[in-house]
């Protein structure tokens, strides 16, 4: 990742592409399937439908659990804002309408397999980066780097994970 001098203000996004020797159904069941997140994700402790849910559908609510090294453990309450089967999986983190972050798995069928796309957005609500922000507002463009770069490398990991399960 190249050095953007993105605020957080700018909703900075990050994306990694894999290519999956599987067709967009065996992809799609593996990342539709939010509890086996946490044993494909660096940061992802635990993932738990909420409202009697038991799968993705525009409106869904699940609650995940996450650690990280500098940041603590937190808990967040996603909401479900794209769910187009064997095509895009999107979810809002917190508030739908100002999310502290909106993750999108993008599917495509590509030369007999599936192009695999994980996106993530920061911002524009507050977040526990923001707390950082706020205790060092000149360190800001840095911060928000140093977590987008995180960002890519797990989620490399986190795609390296899926194709190794999808090409199984």
């Amino acid at each position: 990742m190249e050095w953007t001098g993105a605020r957080y203000a700018d909703r900075p996004t990050v994306e990694v592409r894999t290519w999956i020797d599987a067709p967009p159904e065996k992809v799609w069941a593996l990342v539709s399937d939010i509890e086996l997140m946490p044993d494909m994700s660096e940061e992802l402790r635990s993932v738990a439908w909420l409202d009697g849910a038991t799968r993705p559908a525009v409106g869904a609510r699940f609650v995940g659990r996450s650690e990280h090294e500098a940041l603590g453990t937190w808990q967040t309450t996603s909401h479900v804002i794209e769910c187009e089967p064997e095509s895009v999986l999107a979810w809002a983190v917190e508030d739908p309408a100002a999310p502290s972050a909106v993750w999108r798995f993008r599917l495509r069928s590509e030369r007999g397999g599936t192009e695999l796309a994980q996106w993530m957005q920061l911002g524009p609500g507050r977040s526990g980066l923001s707390a950082a922000i706020d205790r060092m507002p000149d360190k800001e463009q840095k911060i928000v780097f140093v977590r987008l770069r995180e960002f890519e490398r797990n989620i490399t990991a986190t795609l390296a994970r899926i194709k190794q399960r999808a090409e199984a």
